[in-house]
């Protein structure tokens, strides 16, 4: 965990806490501080589900004053218990990818996309020919040892569970309870397949490049991430029948006092104006910035990310999905990471 600390001089006016678990927020905080000295922004990063349960162990007298991480059912359902700050969405230009991933009482912001569920694989083990073209193809015996992560420490794992539910029980409305059993059944072939879990991205892929397995079910960014600082000049990314939609998100809390909101707010208008989607593709060149922007007029940092319908990217109802986040995680920790 690292912190940017408070500057002096701001006593009467601090700032506020910002929890995130993205690449590019140290570059973020430090680029907004240096261009607006009315407050500070203190940064607490983490991954996502450290961060979730720090939030949670809070309760009613928490720290933060905004949270950033990959995917919306978390904000969900911490707006389902009002602990968001409605109508919080600046006033931007949204292309189709960010207006999708608004909710309706605009309680959080979508701030990018990537898409969680590319099949990264290592070429110099898998030739071409031999990568699977479909999900229900890696539950065959040669696939065996597919790597992915765990959903209570990796923020992009949950919303590729939900989406794996999702998609395979080709649910759209009503109680998600047949998807759930699916997805579940889903996971259980893929563990009795020497499925590998890992906690966070970069583990996975190490562990890729140190021959433990061959393959691994990730996000988009730190696939590309690694090819682009030549790490893993072998590895590859192919898209299956199927991704999910990732959108990171910030969401302000709704239980700091007015100063915190109103500086979070400016905050987060910043981060959606010209200026900071711009320091978000710079912050993280080869990781969390190879995002799909959602502001229009806004391109890929880097043209090795693809166009997003080749993607096949399917998109979840976080309000569905958030309040299932708990009890999926933890059975999926109980089955498959402790099974």
């Amino acid at each position: 965990m690292s912190f940017v600390h408070v500057t002096a001089g701001a006593a009467s006016n601090p700032g506020f806490v910002l929890y995130s678990a993205q690449g590019y927020d140290s570059a973020m905080v430090k680029a907004f501080n240096a261009t607006h000295p009315g407050f500070t922004v203190t940064l607490n990063d983490n991954s996502t589900g450290p961060l979730l349960q720090q939030i949670q162990a809070e309760g009613s007298n928490p720290k933060w004053g905004a949270l950033w991480v990959d995917g919306a059912a978390a904000f969900a359902e911490l707006d389902k218990k009002g602990m968001l700050v409605k109508n919080s969405v600046p006033s931007v230009s949204f292309n189709a990818l960010g207006s999708a991933n608004v909710p309706t009482d605009k309680s959080f912001t979508p701030t990018g996309l990537t898409v969680v569920g590319a099949l990264c694989y290592d070429s110099s083990q898998v030739s071409a020919g031999q990568v699977p073209s479909t999900w229900a193809q890696l539950t065959e015996t040669q696939y065996q040892g597919l790597g992915m992560n765990d959903p209570s420490q990796s923020g992009p794992t949950f919303p590729l569970i939900a989406g794996v539910m999702t998609y395979l029980a080709k649910y759209k409305s009503g109680s998600p309870a047949h998807a759930v059993k699916v997805g579940e059944d889903y996971f259980k072939s893929l563990y009795q397949n020497a499925l590998v879990v890992n906690a966070t991205n970069g583990v996975t892929l190490g562990a890729m490049a140190s021959q433990q397995i061959s393959m691994a079910i990730i996000q988009s960014s730190a696939c590309y991430g690694d090819i682009l600082n030549g790490s893993f000049p072998t590895l590859k990314v192919k898209y299956l029948n199927f991704s999910v939609a990732l959108p990171s998100v910030i969401g302000i809390d709704a239980k700091q006092p007015p100063i915190v909101r109103k500086d979070a707010k400016k905050f987060v208008a910043w981060v959606m104006s010209r200026a900071g989607q711009h320091a978000m593709q710079l912050g993280d060149p080869q990781g969390d910035s190879l995002f799909w922007p959602v502001i229009q007029g806004e391109k890929p940092s880097n043209a090795i990310i693809p166009s997003l319908a080749s993607t096949h990217a399917i998109t979840i109802n976080p309000y569905v999905w958030g309040p299932l986040e708990s009890r999926i995680n933890t059975w999926f920790d109980d089955t498959i990471v402790n099974g």
